[in-house]
């Protein structure tokens, strides 16, 4: 681990300004604070109580920040460890804390590994972090054993297939540059990038983009010294071989085999998934959470008219009136565009949608019949759900 931790000492990342946390917060997934609840607790947690958080190698902050600012924003109580090797990564992380004002929060020099050293927790971020292990399945073990019951982690892990072209160039790299420091592999491997011919498999990967935002995305990508890709196959392997249970991807559409092709009976959930990954051929991390596999349970759905649902990542009310119109909203993630299809009566139950109502209570508002609002609210969560844009949370309940 030591070079891993030279390379993030020379070039954290990934490479964030403090001064810009005055203007905007980044988000994303995973660890958006409402998926947290819809994945881990089933869009049901009790929100009175403090939420016990680790960010298993921090980086710079993202995940760190986020939370933390999603629950001040929430008014709710957050106890936040923040945990990574590189000091120098940490200070990045401190200081768009400091600038924000976030508080309650402990940062912590040290290995995942050792996770279970500085408490027990109900809810665990490691993005990016796992498949830079030389063990990987250890880094799974210790996580769980930092666990508190009825918790569970987001994660993110590399993905093969879009990231074609990577692996070739790390592997040359790391045998024509074995032993110079992290300035001088970088330098050389600038110089070798520019020349690469136009047909090379990384140059025709589209999905790629870090090599070119910074220093730090360029070295992360293709000079990182342990790297590894989980096809879906392995992931699931490695989630149950050590005590994890997948609540979820985070975008389920990208694993929908049933949106590619005609789907055999004869295949698992697993198998199919596994094959949607091949078709699309563009996913180049999988994003999801997990829980305890001996706890194994779902994510929030509309079957449970108790829950409250947020429309994610757009306005509601902005959505609602596209539909009414008969407008089907294009979307674009993962490298794919699909396209919403919604009825124009859904509209109503969109516009509805406020964060607080739960949805019995909007059914009442809308005066929808029960019998009409399962068919019609199942088919919003499964356009919505499944493209990463409804979750179920209390997080605003009060």
């Amino acid at each position: 681990m030591s070079e891993v931790r030279a390379q993030y000492e020379a070039y954290p990342y990934p490479t964030r300004d403090p001064a810009e946390e005055k203007t905007r917060l980044i988000t994303g997934s995973p660890s958006h604070v409402l998926e947290v609840d819809h994945f881990v607790f089933g869009g049901a947690r009790d929100w009175s109580r403090p939420l016990r958080v680790l960010v298993a190698g921090g980086g710079t902050g993202d995940a760190l920040i986020q939370l933390a600012q999603q629950m001040k924003n929430a008014g709710r109580a957050a106890e936040i460890t923040y945990l990574d090797l590189s000091t120098a990564s940490r200070a990045i992380a401190e200081e768009r804390a400091r600038v924000r004002g976030l508080g309650g929060i402990r940062f912590v020099t040290g290995s995942l590994l050792n996770a279970a050293e500085y408490g027990e927790f109900d809810y665990i971020d490691c993005c990016g972090v796992l498949h830079h292990l030389p063990d990987p399945a250890a880094g799974f073990r210790a996580l769980l054993a930092a666990l508190a019951p009825g918790g569970g982690m987001g994660f993110m892990v590399y993905a093969p297939y879009g990231r074609s072209g990577v692996y070739p160039l790390q592997e040359a790299f790391a045998t024509l540059f074995d032993g110079m420091v992290p300035e001088a592999r970088l330098n050389a491997a600038r110089k070798i990038m520019a020349g690469l011919p136009e047909g090379h498999p990384f140059k025709a990967n589209i999905n790629l983009g870090d090599h070119k935002d910074s220093d730090a995305g360029f070295y992360d990508l293709l000079l990182h010294s342990q790297d590894r890709a989980f096809d879906v196959t392995t992931l699931c392997d490695m989630l149950e071989a050590t005590g994890w249970h997948l609540s979820g991807f985070t975008m389920p559409a990208l694993y929908d085999l049933g949106r590619l092709t005609e789907v055999p009976d004869h295949l698992g959930r697993v198998e199919r998934m596994a094959l949607a990954e091949k078709l699309n051929g563009t996913i180049k991390t999988h994003v999801g959470y997990a829980v305890r596999g001996s706890e194994a349970r779902g994510q929030g759905t509309g079957r449970n008219r108790a829950l409250i649902p947020h429309v994610k990542g757009l306005r509601a009310a902005d959505l609602a009136r596209a539909v009414a119109q008969g407008q089907s909203p294009k979307l674009s993630f993962g490298g794919l565009r699909a396209r919403l299809s919604l009825p124009k009566e859904a509209a109503r139950l969109i516009a509805a949608v406020d964060g607080r109502r739960s949805l019995q209570e909007i059914a009442q508002a809308t005066g929808t019949d029960p019998i009409g609002m399962g068919a019609l609210w199942s088919r919003i969560e499964r356009e919505l759900g499944d493209h990463g844009l409804l979750v179920y949370s209390s997080i605003l309940r009060r």
